[in-house]
């Protein structure tokens, strides 16, 4: 069965907050699928989750670069942005594999990555809606991480399963 759990994010400030909310209850192995058009908010949802587990004052978008990492104290966060990928077998190339396993994964634009993006993943889908509120759905097949989602210390506005 597949958790989702959607908030309502009207203002910037929200989003930040619930960025910062969720890094909290992340841990070694998470993968964080960040979906969502150009400018949806996916590289300020990032940024926000970095600077609460790392001491990073700046948080680049790895556009250009493909990948950022920052020191989180016992383990790495590996910042994604795959945008500019031709084709998935690219991210073999950019060490993807093992970050998934050593460390904490944010990955902006997983779906480039095709039939490589692993399924036991935290996929997170940030929309616009008319007034420029931003509607942030998370979903995972893992019970633990619904769990985790749960006690984030921000309740979801919806919940369902699948």
């Amino acid at each position: 069965m597949t958790f989702k759990a959607v908030y309502s994010c009207p203002k910037e400030e929200d989003t930040l907050d619930l960025a910062k909310a969720l890094a909290k209850t992340s841990q070694v192995g998470d993968v964080w699928a960040l979906f969502g058009t150009l400018g949806a908010g996916k590289s300020v949802f990032s940024r926000a989750f970095i600077q609460e587990l790392s001491k990073a004052e700046e948080v680049p978008s790895p556009t250009f670069t493909l990948l950022q990492t920052y020191d989180a104290g016992n383990t790495e966060i590996y910042h994604y942005d795959l945008y500019r990928i031709k084709s998935p077998e690219e991210i073999w190339e950019l060490n993807i594999e093992e970050a998934m396993h050593e460390g904490i994964c944010l990955i902006e634009w997983p779906e480039k990555m095709g039939g490589y993006l692993p399924r036991n993943i935290l996929r997170i889908t940030i929309e616009i809606l008319q007034d420029n509120t931003r509607k942030i759905t998370l979903q995972t097949e893992d019970k633990g991480k619904k769990e985790r989602i749960l006690r984030a210390g921000r309740l979801p506005d919806e919940q369902s399963e699948l």
